[in-house]
């Protein structure tokens, strides 16, 4: 299958079709949601990351019934092909070039990166799950502080709940003015508790987050009230189908890159329902056994 993948080119996509007209009309948007895992490598060498992640498409023109989902992953650090990989199965989807696309991510620069070559006039968001996620660490973060100045670490923690209030709104400016203000406040008081330092510091690694990924920061709250995908949760069961069910830690197995990128493609067939059609195309004569 590795083989058989074509390889990358500058330009994947043609303007028009084959007979030299127009792009038909395309289905419905398509979501494309991207996340990471990390299992176990050999040789206790710790372990390193895998990227899945599964596409939607929202409706077909010429169907009734719910196009099916497709999931993809591979080894980042291994794959050589990955643009051409997720290209590949979005194209199984009929995604075309003027399709409408979004991709959903934690934004990590070089996952960014990889949207963009495969989908030129896609939209990219980071994921409100991501932000979330920072957040909640950070109000974790501020009940040590409460308990041990409580007026303090209150107004702290009111004032990173305003934060995500308008980042919720996709008031990004306003609430990056915030963070400016609460870390100068913070660098007032660190040297008199090593609580607020510590929390300084996070406050200050979240604010370069936002700050560097800020023109992908949408109004959560209005595509929540239009039924708009906000985060990468419908990854999640994908990251457990593709990554968990071999590599968990209670399986007690270490991995090389290689040998996990090549079952995570045996893996995505078996979840696409297509790893008996590349038998087929192999061996025609290939039929499955009944269980």
């Amino acid at each position: 299958m590795e083989e058989e993948l074509g390889e990358e080119k500058p330009h994947l996509f043609a303007s028009v079709s084959e007979n030299g007209e127009p792009a038909s009309i395309p289905d419905g948007p398509m979501t494309v949601g991207i996340d990471g895992g990390y299992v176990r490598a050999t040789h206790k060498q710790g372990c390193f990351e895998v990227i899945a992640g599964k596409s939607e498409v929202a409706f077909r023109r010429d169907s009734n019934e719910p196009p099916p989902e497709k999931c993809f992953g591979f080894v980042q650090t291994y794959d050589e092909k990955p643009r051409r990989r997720i290209w590949e199965v979005l194209k199984s989807q009929g995604m075309q070039e003027n399709q409408a696309v979004e991709f959903l991510s934690d934004g990590a620069e070089d996952v960014r990166q990889l949207q963009e070559y495969l989908q030129p006039f896609s939209e990219h968001f980071i994921d409100w799950f991501h932000i979330t996620m920072r957040l909640t660490f950070l109000q974790q973060q501020t009940k040590t502080l409460i308990s041990e100045q409580l007026e303090r670490g209150t107004a702290f923690s009111r004032r990173l709940e305003s934060i995500k209030h308008f980042l919720w709104h996709g008031n990004v400016d306003e609430a990056l003015e915030r963070l400016e203000i609460l870390i100068l406040d913070m660098d007032l008081i660190q040297p008199s508790s090593s609580t607020v330092k510590k929390l300084g510091e996070r406050i200050a690694e979240f604010n370069t987050y936002i700050r560097n990924n800020q023109e992908y920061i949408p109004n959560y709250g209005e595509r929540y009230r239009n039924g708009e995908t906000i985060s990468t949760a419908f990854v999640e069961s994908t990251i457990n189908q593709v990554v968990s069910r071999r590599f968990v830690k209670k399986q007690q197995m270490q991995w090389t890159p290689r040998g996990a990128h090549l079952l995570l493609q045996t893996r995505t067939k078996v979840l696409n329902q297509e790893l008996k059609d590349v038998f087929r195309r192999w061996y025609p004569k290939f039929q499955t056994q009944a269980a």
